[in-house]
């Protein structure tokens, strides 16, 4: 008589995996809940920063509630209205250079509470 073959995943059900630490897939249970707040509700912070970046000059914008696409599109009329390159990091944009009045400004307009902060 011949050895019979058995797995694990064929007795469990199929190929369903049973545990994954590193999920290459978000799905609905595992993505950040984020309120998207209407910009009236919302206090953003402005600051210039140096730190970290070669002596690059940076202006950040802080203390964003709004899901991903939502901050993406905002960043990208922020750029635009500033003329520099930026990116989106953890609820904060990023814009190139000192334009922190520019920011300030676009952001006021936009309907937000936007203070400056720092020097």
């Amino acid at each position: 008589m011949g050895k019979q073959k058995s797995s694990r995943s064929d007795a469990k059900g199929g190929d369903r995996p049973v545990y994954s630490e590193f999920a290459t897939e978000r799905t609905a249970a595992t993505e950040r809940a984020v309120p998207d707040l209407h910009p009236n509700q919302q206090t953003v912070k402005v600051e210039v920063s140096r730190k970290g970046r070669g002596g690059k000059t940076v202006t950040i914008a802080s203390g964003f509630q709004h899901r991903p696409d939502t901050l993406k599109t905002l960043a990208k009329k922020l750029k635009a209205q500033c003329g520099t390159g930026g990116t989106v990091k953890d609820n904060t944009i990023e814009i190139q250079g000192d334009q922190a009045d520019v920011v300030v400004a676009a952001l006021q307009k936009a309907g937000y509470t936007a203070k400056r902060s720092g020097g």
